[in-house]
């Protein structure tokens, strides 16, 4: 992996966190932290986690997102139980990460939303969220899940810049990123959204003056500011697409 990506994670800061609504479970065999829908909801979001694993900042974002809409929330791992504590360790779990393994998980997980009802069964509409690492997976999981998916929310992860790899792509996109990211640079994102125009794929893109991780509290270099308006179009985007 490039030192150069290693770098752009400084260690985080440690967290308590003593769930309120959401549990560990086993979704598609595999360890998954699981937040059912509250009982007016019918909407669900996949959220798939960043370059340190399933840790517990990840598990309160899925409960934000619940206690904020009242969507069911599964969060997925995976790295299958294991965490970074620091970069190097982190780096050896991402590329531990068998793709196909991962595609066969997220897809199972949809399966699991709809079909089997995993988070109450009044769901009928899935979105999908991921930050870094879990934000390429985010698009990934949209594209390979077609009408499946109704809206997908990338928060500086790697994006797709060749137009035949969008063709299934049904939902529309919310991406976030960072001027200042040095691993998924500002050219990165114009290619990005070049290429999903010709597609003629649905996208929406918000730029701040931040870096890499920036919407992460445990990140030494969390910005508040921009993690708050980027959190509320997130909410925004949800609003047209799952509710």
């Amino acid at each position: 992996m490039d030192p150069a990506f290693v770098a752009l994670h400084p260690t985080p800061v440690q967290d308590d966190f003593i769930p309120l609504y959401g549990h560990m479970g086993t979704v598609a065999n595999a360890p998954a932290f699981i937040v059912p829908a509250s009982d007016s909801s019918h909407s669900a979001v996949i959220m798939i986690h960043e370059f340190w694993g399933l840790n517990n900042q990840i598990k309160e974002t899925a409960e934000k997102l619940h206690h904020d809409t009242g969507y069911g929330v599964v969060a997925v791992d995976l790295y299958n139980g294991k965490i970074g504590a620091t970069a190097p360790e982190a780096a050896k779990l991402m590329q531990a990460v068998d793709e196909n393994q991962a595609t066969q998980q997220l897809h199972d997980t949809l399966v699991a939303i709809l079909r089997d009802h995993l988070l109450g069964d009044r769901v009928s509409k899935v979105g999908t969220i991921g930050y870094c690492f879990g934000g390429g997976w985010s698009l990934r999981t949209a594209i390979m899940n077609g009408k499946g998916i109704s809206g997908c929310v990338m928060y500086y992860g790697h994006p797709v810049t060749d137009p035949a790899e969008l063709k299934d792509l049904n939902a529309p996109v919310l991406g976030i990123f960072g001027n200042l990211d040095k691993g998924i640079t500002p050219e990165m994102v114009t290619k990005f959204q070049e290429a999903m125009k010709a597609a003629h794929k649905k996208i929406t893109v918000f730029r701040y003056d931040a870096v890499h991780g920036f919407a992460n509290p445990s990140n030494p270099k969390h910005d508040p500011k921009a993690t708050a308006d980027a959190w509320k179009h997130t909410l925004a985007f949800y609003k047209q697409t799952l509710n």
